[in-house]
């Protein structure tokens, strides 16, 4: 039998990096002693009053058939969120409730583009962009980074890729891999970009609440920008949750209509439950946070203190996010290689982060989304990794 070319399409060759994490996990269920570096899951459970909201709803009987665009409870909570942290007014008629970002972001791509279109996306950005553009036909057009290193947006190197067929940017900020925040003149010369070729821009901003004294700017509150943007977040990094798969997506009114007719035939509405502890999640958003904020933060900073003195590499400090990348050309070895040894001799499973894109060569993604001393165990292990490296090279 045979199967549609849509599955060839979204088999993205990125799906390969992930052989790394699947045999670390079944490591772990083993029994083994690894250190799971490789994916950005949370190990805090969901804040105690978000699930219990759960539990009393699911026991009040709300299991039924909920709106498919998402309760009206939920959406004016998102909407009155997102007027705060995206910098302008949002509606409840702007906001479609998602099974999680990547959700939103599959809505976006059959809602905007058509099969020959080109979407000019950041090089590297995360792993699923490329297949949920192929998915709609479209084309993606990685754009490489400002020179000079730190995986800056290049605004240059975006105008310089718009061509006859382009139709949109796929932009993220905070960025995963890299956690760059794109700064108010970055958002300023893509938002000029996309008015001048009458581009839609989708905005994934899932890490917006998880950046380190350092500004988010949503590309939608610029001029002219907030009729061409749909902009896509979640729950799941910000609250633990991402086994709950609650997102959203905001945009024009009429999108966010397109949007409830592809949930129609996808999901028919995210399970009520959900949606109430949601609402609870929303209502205690600055407190949560603000707790998650201070983790990361000392989570990221400790590993990057154990990964100081590691010979040949060189770690990032993000700007956002639980992710950091390490830099290890200087060891000698490709990413790929230098992940695969690392795992097997160590137990300590990262992301050959060339997954993401090119220019992410030479790379690894490594999560701080573990405890303080077993990030200090894992860097610990790199170094003496590393260590060892170069004395066999000598």
């Amino acid at each position: 039998m045979e199967y549609s070319p849509l599955v060839e399409r979204i088999a993205g060759e990125g799906a390969a990096a992930w052989a790394i994490h699947s045999e670390a996990m079944a490591a772990r269920a083993r029994g083994e002693d690894v250190i799971v570096l490789s994916v950005g899951d949370p190990d805090m459970d969901t804040p105690a009053a978000v699930t219990e909201r759960a539990v009393s709803a699911l026991r009040e009987g709300d299991s039924h058939y909920v709106a498919v665009q998402g309760t009206a409870a939920l959406r004016g909570a998102i909407a009155r969120h997102a007027s705060g942290i995206m910098g302008m007014p949002v509606d409840t008629a702007n906001v479609c409730v998602t099974a999680g970002a990547q959700n939103g972001l599959f809505y976006a791509s059959m809602l905007l583009l058509r099969p020959g279109d080109e979407v000019l996306i950041p090089d590297p950005c995360y792993v699923t962009y490329e297949a949920t553009i192929r998915a709609s036909g479209a084309i993606p057009v990685p754009v490489p980074p400002r020179s000079g290193g730190g995986f800056r947006p290049d605004p240059g190197a975006f105008a310089a890729r718009v061509t006859s067929r382009t139709r949109a940017m796929l932009l993220a900020s905070p960025n995963n891999p890299t956690g760059t925040v794109t700064t108010r003149d970055e958002a300023e010369a893509l938002a000029e970009i996309a008015r001048r070729h009458d581009l839609w821009v989708i905005s994934d901003e899932v890490y917006a609440s998880l950046t380190f004294g350092v500004p988010h700017v949503s590309i939608a509150s610029l001029p002219g920008m907030a009729e061409r943007t749909l902009t896509v977040s979640s729950l799941s990094k910000s609250h633990a949750m991402t086994g709950w798969r609650c997102g959203w997506m905001i945009g024009p009114q009429e999108a966010v209509a397109h949007a409830g007719n592809l949930s129609l035939c996808m999901l028919y509405g995210l399970p009520g439950f959900v949606q109430q502890a949601a609402e609870t999640a929303l209502e205690e958003f600055e407190s949560i946070v603000a707790d998650m904020r201070e983790i990361y933060i000392r989570r990221r900073d400790a590993l990057l203190a154990a990964l100081a003195h590691a010979p040949g590499v060189r770690a990032l400090t993000p700007e956002a996010g639980m992710f950091l990348m390490l830099d290890i050309t200087g060891t000698g070895l490709s990413a790929r290689d230098f992940s695969w040894k690392l795992f097997r001799e160590t137990g300590v499973s990262a992301l050959d982060a060339t997954a993401f894109g090119a220019s992410a060569a030479g790379h690894l993604r490594l999560s701080f989304t573990l405890n303080e001393s077993t990030l200090i165990e894992a860097g610990r292990r790199i170094t003496e990794f590393c260590r060892n490296r170069v004395s066999l090279s000598v």
